[in-house]
């Protein structure tokens, strides 16, 4: 026989004070009409709330690290070179805010092509079907001389690029991040997945070379990670590769016995992936540190995340 229900009494509920119940928002938090002139004006006027407390504590994380002379480093895949957003970044090295960089292979092939000719990123859909996708002449041959050779010289795959593009004809080499990095002395490596990148196709590619400069190119990231403990790390539009490297770099440095605790974390993407998320918010900051999630297009939000701590540096 099933059981017959009636309708539950509400009559002995118990209630509460509103004035004495903990609430997550609050009136001091709320989000104002922008109606400056400013900058200032405008990062005053978002609410204190959820991504908005986020993105201001991260901006107070950037702006401790560098007056405490601690490192923050940018982990990038090629996608926020591919919407623009290289001169933002060289700024920001520029000025010393960003202290060391680190990317995956694709970014090579895009910071290459820029200041080369100052234009990149074909068209995927339609060369592929004409069967020459990946296959530009100057970049396939240019990148991997410039691999072949500064591997041979000692150099990892960052410095490789950075000082062929440096001493090279280059129409936009201002364009270049590893140009600048070389001319303004910061780590910028270069981490690559074999068969993933154009320049692999090409019949200049060098397995040898292209391994141990990515290799060489681990070990300084390392070294930079090593030196972690106060510092930022931004992980901005790489899904798999960069996340990956990081969490080894912690990993491998943990066991030489640095202590690479107590540091923020940042992921910027328009999708909050796995890897991301594990491997660059969760795991590494479990020992100690904080971590935040940014989500949106990377052509609104960095240039935005940019802006803003560039406007606390000129207020002090």
């Amino acid at each position: 026989m099933s059981r017959k229900y009636k309708p539950i009494s509400l009559k002995n509920a118990k209630t509460c004070r509103l004035s004495s119940r903990n609430s997550k928002v609050n009136f001091d938090k709320l989000g104002r009409p922008f109606v400056g002139d400013s900058f200032s004006c405008f990062l005053k006027s978002l609410p204190d709330i959820l991504s908005a407390a986020d993105f201001r504590s991260v901006i107070k994380a950037i702006i401790n690290a560098r007056g405490k002379d601690r490192p923050v480093v940018l982990g990038m895949g090629a996608h926020p070179i591919k919407v623009g957003l290289s001169p933002i970044i060289i700024n920001l090295i520029e000025e010393g805010i960003i202290t060391a960089l680190a990317m995956n292979g694709a970014c090579i092939v895009h910071d290459y092509e820029l200041a080369l000719i100052g234009h990149t990123s074909e068209d995927v859909d339609v060369e592929l079907c004409r069967g020459t996708f990946g296959m530009a002449e100057e970049t396939g041959r240019g990148i991997n001389k410039a691999i072949n050779k500064g591997v041979k010289a000692g150099y990892g795959l960052g410095r490789a690029m950075g000082e062929s593009i440096s001493k090279g004809r280059f129409k936009n080499k201002e364009l270049s991040l590893l140009a600048a990095a070389h001319r303004l002395d910061i780590p910028a490596t270069v981490h690559v997945a074999i068969g993933t990148d154009i320049i692999h196709m090409h019949p200049a590619a060098d397995g040898k070379a292209i391994g141990e400069g990515s290799l060489r190119d681990f070990r300084l990231f390392s070294s930079v990670i090593s030196d972690l403990k106060g510092g930022v790390y931004i992980n901005l539009g790489s899904a798999v590769v960069m996340p990956e490297v990081f969490l080894k770099a912690v990993a491998i440095t943990r066991n030489l016995k640095y202590r690479v605790k107590n540091f923020t974390t940042v992921n910027m993407d328009f999708i909050q992936h796995y890897r991301s998320r594990e491997n660059v918010l969760r795991r590494p900051v479990i020992s100690g540190g904080s971590s935040y999630a940014l989500t949106g297009h990377h052509e609104i939000m960095f240039p935005l995340l940019a802006a803003a701590v560039m406007n606390e540096v000129k207020k002090q």
